[in-house]
């Protein structure tokens, strides 16, 4: 990270972690953001590991009845934004890039991050920064897929095998610079596209994206026993080697 910062003096990073969702999948009552591990919400170790990075500020897109979020504390307070989200996350990232358009330069960079996905690593946001800026180009972290992949059509049915030589599977942060990617999302909006991840609408607007390997403990918390599976995780990145 010194020699990042060493050689881009005037490196503006900021963060979005787009955090309006409404968790059905992991519970309907309960959203996977605010469960509790080692004392601290999701949400603040996940704003904890972005807070490794030298960030400007970083923006949580948050629900508009959401009077929680706010109480938190937070690592780096005073660098803490908050906006309303969207019915959908691109929708909350699109109204956290609106928000840091009034604040700061198009030509800063920007990571977008799920607020359920507290364990990654510190030094895969640092190889992520570093491959975006020296090609300044966007860039995602990414994991090769292991497993041998079917293809299922009908049914139960395996229509074929997937050759999985060439797949990746997608993680955040996602980066690019602010106006590349608040011009993105909103080209693909407009042309009805479905937008999964930031990468999908930059993609569309035939911007080249590339992959940073990552860490497969770089987790998504999405269902109940990944939370068992993400307290496992943090316990042993915590822990002496």
């Amino acid at each position: 990270m010194k020699n990042l910062l060493k050689s881009h003096q005037s490196l503006k990073l900021w963060a979005v972690i787009p955090a309006a969702g409404s968790g059905s999948r992991f519970s309907k009552s309960e959203l996977k953001q605010y469960q509790v591990i080692q004392n601290k919400t999701v949400l603040e170790h996940t704003v904890q590991r972005l807070n490794t990075l030298p960030l400007s500020g970083y923006v949580l897109a948050v629900d508009a009845q959401d009077d929680f979020a706010k109480t938190l504390n937070f690592q780096n307070s005073e660098k803490a934004h908050f906006c309303h989200g969207g019915a959908e996350r691109v929708n909350s990232v699109l109204n956290a890039l609106n928000y840091l358009s009034e604040i700061t330069s198009e030509d800063d960079w920007v990571l977008v991050h799920d607020a359920a996905r507290p364990c990654v690593a510190q030094e895969s946001l640092v190889s992520l920064v570093n491959s975006a800026v020296a090609s300044n180009q966007s860039a995602i972290l990414a994991i090769p897929v292991r497993d041998t992949l079917k293809s299922v059509e009908t049914g139960a049915e395996i229509a074929k095998t997937v050759d999985r030589s060439k797949l990746w599977q997608a993680q955040t942060p996602q980066m690019a610079k602010l106006g590349v990617l608040k011009q993105a999302i909103e080209q693909a909006l407009l042309s009805q596209v479905n937008i999964t991840d930031e990468a999908s609408a930059l993609e569309y607007a035939s911007e080249t994206v590339q992959v940073v390997q990552g860490r497969s403990d770089n987790i998504k918390i999405t269902y109940p026993d990944d939370l068992e599976l993400a307290k496992l995780i943090l316990s042993s990145q915590q822990s002496p080697a």
